[in-house]
């Protein structure tokens, strides 16, 4: 099966009918076919972004349990690929959680991103390979 990364744009705004990309959000996942994969440090962002609604925290929650997301690991031997991103486009907002997505994409070989972030099209996998993202 196709894998996709997942940032944590379209994850909070899949839980906030106030955002405005919570249609588009919604859209992708009804039609989405592939695997999403994230990292705890997307998941640890959006809940601390849903925090305005606990319930909207506790959905979540109860959604990633049920299977809707992979969380694979970041784990401290990855600290240093991740330092380098965060240094490599340091002219760029490259979040930690961002830079783990990045850093991810290569281990995995996952190009393909769900984001609402416009750096992803600045970001580059080995290779000079481009994301293509999936929610505009």
């Amino acid at each position: 099966m196709k894998k996709t990364l997942i940032d944590s744009g379209p994850l909070i705004a899949l839980f906030d009918r106030n955002d405005s990309y919570h249609i588009a959000s919604v859209e992708f996942i009804k039609k989405n076919r592939s695997e999403l994969v994230t990292t705890i440090a997307s998941v640890t962002e959006t809940l601390h972004l849903l925090d305005f609604n606990r319930n909207a925290q506790i959905d979540f929650l109860i959604w990633l349990n049920a299977g809707a997301v992979t969380i694979e690991p970041i784990v401290a031997d990855d600290l240093l690929n991740i330092k380098e991103l965060i240094i490599k486009y340091s002219d760029l907002p490259l979040d930690f959680a961002d830079a783990c997505l990045v850093f991810l994409g290569d281990k995995l070989n996952i190009s393909r991103v769900a984001t609402i972030d416009r750096d992803f099209n600045v970001y580059r996998l080995k290779g000079k390979k481009t994301f293509t993202t999936l929610i505009k």
